[in-house]
């Protein structure tokens, strides 16, 4: 809907020129855009995950936990760390975790402070919440400079500061000893996006969590234990934390047969862990397979990468979607993100690839798209 659609209508002037987000969703072969796992949950998984759906569905007319006390206790139990369902809360994607945060600590007159470039959701949690956006560019590699993080802290005193690592877009990770210096200078509350944590070879921001009460490490389904059509996101935190999100989440937020196939899904951590693995060695291959190609590709430890520079992006995106490959035009402006697919889409997405840079055919035409 476009504003001109809104006439006579009270929404409020920050949408007036705001589209919903939402990467493109278009029917081609090799869809390489969204992060998502490309593969299904092992066979066993999925058998009990669908007898768990079976059995949340005979009590269907029935509201479900509120408190989702069986599905946090596997969460802890997953996490470690000495953590219990106390620490844990669950929620709709990672997304409604980072709402309800805002509706807890931010809010009208106070603020949230990220690291660009970063999620572009964020800005946009911000918004929906009445929250003050605050930006802090990263380093040209992408890393967070501690001394302008804690510089900007003094100056704006951010209720809540946000730190993905791995980051979105860009894949690289934030060191622990940076996040504790962040969170020992803020009054405000820290939150560790470790929506790719699984992918990472570095230690988890949980670590931090038994002396840092401020500090909430939010989590996803969505990518390890291929779980996105489920959204289930959640986050650890001292017990406090958990209880301020409590009182900001609706009513039965959390439906029965999400709870309970997210549940079966945890049961099988370590089978869902070993595609992980596989993935990690796929998109390290693809990467070496790009720099082949003289692009560079940011290192990343997640389950997507970076590569370019392109002078025109753009174009490069619409070539490899006319060869039936569709990337993802988002982040730093001379790059494009491709997230890991099967090997079979990963040889094709290079095969496109090469194609477009001119380089299968002996023809060195890299010039015409590269920066």
């Amino acid at each position: 809907m476009s504003p001109s659609n809104w006439s006579g209508l009270p929404v409020r002037p920050e949408l007036l020129d705001a589209q919903p987000y939402g990467a493109p969703q278009l029917d081609v072969p090799v869809r390489l855009n969204v992060n998502e796992n490309p593969y299904p949950p092992p066979a066993a998984a999925r058998r009990d995950m669908v007898a768990a759906a079976e059995r949340a569905v005979m009590e269907i007319n029935r509201y479900p936990d509120r408190e989702a006390i069986d599905l946090r206790t596997k969460l802890a139990r997953y996490l470690g760390h000495g953590l219990g369902p106390d620490h844990v809360w669950a929620a709709n994607g990672s997304n409604e975790i980072m709402i309800q945060i805002l509706e807890a600590f931010g809010g009208p007159g106070r603020s949230v402070m990220s690291f660009t470039p970063s999620y572009s959701m964020y800005p946009e949690y911000a918004r929906d919440t009445h929250t003050e956006y605050l930006v802090v560019p990263r380093r040209a590699d992408f890393t967070i400079d501690a001394t302008a993080a804690l510089t900007a802290i003094d100056r704006r005193q951010p209720h809540v500061i946000v730190i993905a690592t791995p980051n979105n877009p860009t894949g690289t990770v934030t060191d622990l000893d940076v996040i504790a210096a962040i969170a020992d200078h803020s009054d405000g509350v820290v939150v560790v996006d470790e929506a790719y944590q699984e992918f990472a070879s570095g230690p988890s921001a949980l670590t931090l969590l038994p002396d840092h009460g401020n500090v909430l490490v939010s989590r996803t389904m969505s990518k390890a234990f291929a779980f996105a059509g489920g959204r289930l996101g959640y986050v650890a935190a001292a017990p406090a934390a958990i209880d301020a999100l409590r009182v900001v989440r609706l009513p039965y937020h959390l439906n029965a047969v999400t709870q309970a196939v997210a549940g079966a899904a945890l049961d099988h951590a370590d089978e869902m862990l070993a595609q992980v693995a596989h993935m990690s060695l796929v998109r390290d291959a693809a990467s070496a397979a790009l720099r082949s190609l003289e692009l560079t590709v940011i290192d990343s430890q997640s389950n997507f990468f970076l590569f370019g520079p392109f002078a025109d992006r753009h174009a490069v995106w619409q070539a490899l979607l006319d060869r039936g490959v569709l990337v993802r035009e988002t982040g730093p402006e001379p790059y494009l993100r491709v997230c890991v697919g099967t090997d079979e889409e990963m040889g094709k997405f290079e095969i496109a690839l090469a194609q477009v840079l001119r380089k299968n055919d002996g023809v060195d035409d890299n010039e015409r798209w590269t920066a």
